[in-house]
């Protein structure tokens, strides 16, 4: 019988693998928390109408990539495509719509059928954040700042841009619409067939089409600029200005989109060109109208999100594995002696292992292999007299230590 395999788009974190996962979302962790937000944990599935109410009927991930089913008590569920969805309903469900700023950190599992690719994945993972309340562009700001601490945090920002763009208020956004209803409409012989289900109930979104045909006509479709109004453009400029002063790079980029109603103003991605076709690896924007969605009132909000295997990919080395103290006894008398010790390391925060069995050779053996820094050797002579040999595996030196100082000697 052949052995199982995970499933298609699922992996195995193992190893340097898992050690460059752990180290991406231990910093994102940590520079969320200088930034003031809280992490909240949300279900791994949800009523399947919080992703398909708020991602939209027409969208791809809705209309193709949900893993959605009914349970066995007749309820959709779906498991989350995304972290923003989730975030907003918990907000409302929890009654903190009137506890407002809400800042939310989040990492996790997130699920998409789609065509597996390098650094993308049936079964993906997250980090995101979410400022939920402020409607000024200081807001955005401080949440693309606190973006771009983690990709220095990680030491990958050097190989990312920022790319940004307005999407205006609803007034720029109907006139914007009107001009590419129109454009579209003149080439709509030439559009994908997924492009022209857009053009009525969602234009903006045909210029986020991967289609090679489609891509040829967006080149030359019109950019919102022009119809921003003049509320828009002030803020695109105060948000522009507040980046600056976060000492925050950026370059515009007028085909950013987002084609949902409830997103407005800020939209923006940090790219980068080491991974391929693959190249965003943290998006968001504002999205003033979600949490209504929900069933909230209207309240304004701002987040992003990023890829945990896209932003691992990019790290030039991983996290070197922990190196253990290799506790040794000499003989069974000195088990026991050996436990003691071994407990004493593990209480000061040491990763210590002792092998089960086998002579002193054996167990040395199996010390360097696993990369063992440091061997504690216990027989009887030494345990009668207090102390323990401390060889350090590495220059080959030895010492005899009392058993009280062994955990700091080792520090």
């Amino acid at each position: 019988m052949s052995a199982l395999q995970p499933a298609r788009g699922t992996h195995d974190l193992i190893g340097e693998e898992q050690r460059r996962f752990h180290r991406v979302a231990e910093v994102a962790r940590v520079v969320a928390a200088t930034y003031g937000f809280d992490e909240w944990q949300t279900p791994i599935f949800e009523d399947t109408r919080v992703f398909s109410r708020t991602l939209g009927e027409t969208s791809d991930v809705v209309t193709k990539e949900m893993y959605s089913f009914d349970d066995r008590g007749g309820d959709s569920v779906t498991l989350r495509p995304e972290g923003t969805a989730g975030v907003c309903r918990a907000l409302v469900s929890n009654g903190l719509t009137q506890s407002l700023p809400q800042k939310v950190f989040y990492a996790g599992p997130m699920f998409r059928y789609e065509r597996p690719q390098k650094g993308r994945y049936r079964q993906f993972h997250q980090i995101g954040t979410e400022l939920i309340g402020p409607a000024e562009p200081l807001a955005d700001a401080e949440v693309i700042a606190c973006g771009w601490d983690i990709l220095k945090g990680l030491k990958v920002a050097d190989d990312t841009v920022l790319e940004l763009n307005t999407l205006g208020d609803k007034d720029s956004r109907d006139a914007y619409r009107t001009a590419l209803v129109a454009y579209f409409t003149d080439h709509q012989a030439a559009l994908s067939q997924d492009s022209l289900n857009r053009l009525d109930r969602n234009p903006m979104r045909i210029l986020d089409s991967k289609d090679e045909a489609d891509r040829r006509i967006v080149a030359d479709a019109p950019t919102i600029g022009p119809y921003l109004t003049d509320s828009a453009r002030a803020f695109y400029d105060k948000l522009r200005e507040h980046l600056v002063r976060f000492r925050v790079p950026f370059v515009e980029n007028p085909r950013i989109v987002r084609g949902l109603d409830y997103y407005g103003h800020t939209a923006f991605e940090f790219v980068t060109s080491k991974l391929g076709a693959q190249g965003t690896v943290m998006a968001g924007g504002r999205y003033d109208g979600l949490v209504a969605e929900m069933g909230g009132p209207p309240t304004p909000a701002v987040g992003w999100a990023a890829g945990i295997e896209r932003l691992s990919m990019l790290m030039d080395a991983a996290p070197p594995a922990p190196t253990p103290v290799a506790v040794i006894p000499i003989g069974d008398t000195a088990e026991a002696m050996a436990i003691e010790v071994l407990q004493s390391l593990r209480a000061n925060g040491i990763r210590a292992e002792m092998a089960y069995r086998g002579n002193v050779k054996r167990r040395m053996e199996r010390a360097n292999r696993t990369g063992a820094r440091a061997a504690v050797i216990l027989g009887d002579d030494d345990i009668a007299n207090g102390v323990a040999q401390v060889k350090d595996l590495t220059t080959g030196t030895q010492e005899a230590v009392p058993f009280s100082q062994i955990p700091s000697r080792l520090k």
